[in-house]
């Protein structure tokens, strides 16, 4: 009965969606929480949806996303049977076809619909600060609201004679003309912030998200299960140790990727 949603592929949140679609047919409850099997799960299962994220995640102005194919139950099913339950898969796995599953053919990447340079830009929620913060409300009438607002001003140039910094999110573009987030004029980057809302039949469940770069997506899954799979209260399942991998291409340049590595909170035994 619960309903998971994100921002879409121009930011990395469906990869949140990829891995709940992925370890909705593994019993982690039977695994029992934090245990060696069900760490082994989660990483593996983020593995492959960081590897489909790579491989086709872009601006959906240009990038033609088959979203509704990565997302299908029977993708997922497929996708599954290359987990090993005993051995880690040693760096990022090779990405997945989801074309079959997906309703529209696979067509040409390009700028597609033509973008006109000078059609409106959408409104921003400005909030000045050097790193990514995390913000949900819900009001008395049961409206939720959830956002992840980031700029990393940090290393952002100076503009000469105006003093003040342009958005350093660039660095999430690539330099590789075959990659979906690469560099082009009028492009969004793939951007890390990816703020959660859950439903529960139907109902506002509770809004969610953090900081953290590619780590977001890793604590957002854990916490959710936490709540969802664990029946934790938010304030244990967020203080709960989690584990995070880094066997695929970090968001910030240079992309660095570290195989077969992951980090693991020192609580869990």
């Amino acid at each position: 009965g619960y309903d998971v949603y994100s921002c879409g592929p121009w930011c990395q949140g469906p990869t949140l969606l990829m891995a709940l679609r992925l370890l909705e047919g593994i019993d982690l409850n039977k695994m029992g929480h934090n245990t060696a099997n069900y760490l082994h799960a989660i990483i593996e299962c983020l593995k492959l949806a960081f590897s489909d994220r790579e491989a086709y995640f872009g601006d959906p102005d240009f990038v033609q996303v088959p979203m509704a194919g990565l997302l299908n139950k029977r993708y997922a099913a497929a996708r599954r049977e290359a987990i090993h339950p005993q051995h880690a898969a040693p760096d990022m796995p090779l990405a997945g076809n989801p074309w079959p599953f997906h309703p529209e053919p696979r067509g040409q990447n390009g700028p597609f619909p033509a973008l006109d340079p000078n059609r409106p830009q959408p409104s921003r929620l400005s909030v000045w600060e050097s790193d990514t913060s995390y913000l949900c409300v819900v009001d008395q009438w049961g409206n939720a609201f959830s956002a992840t607002p980031s700029d990393v001003l940090d290393w952002a140039p100076i503009i000469p004679g105006l003093g003040f910094p342009i958005s350093a999110r660039g660095t999430q573009t690539w330099l590789d003309a075959e990659h979906p987030s690469c560099l082009e004029p009028w492009k969004r980057p793939r951007l890390t912030p990816n703020p959660a809302l859950v439903l529960k039949d139907g109902i506002p469940f509770m809004p969610f998200g953090c900081p953290g770069g590619d780590a977001q997506v890793q604590g957002m899954l854990q916490v959710f299960l936490n709540i969802v799979e664990f029946g934790m209260e938010p304030q244990t399942a967020i203080e709960a140790p989690r584990i995070v991998t880094h066997s695929f291409p970090n968001s910030f340049w240079p992309h660095t990727t570290l195989p077969g590595e992951a980090t693991i909170e020192a609580r869990v035994d």
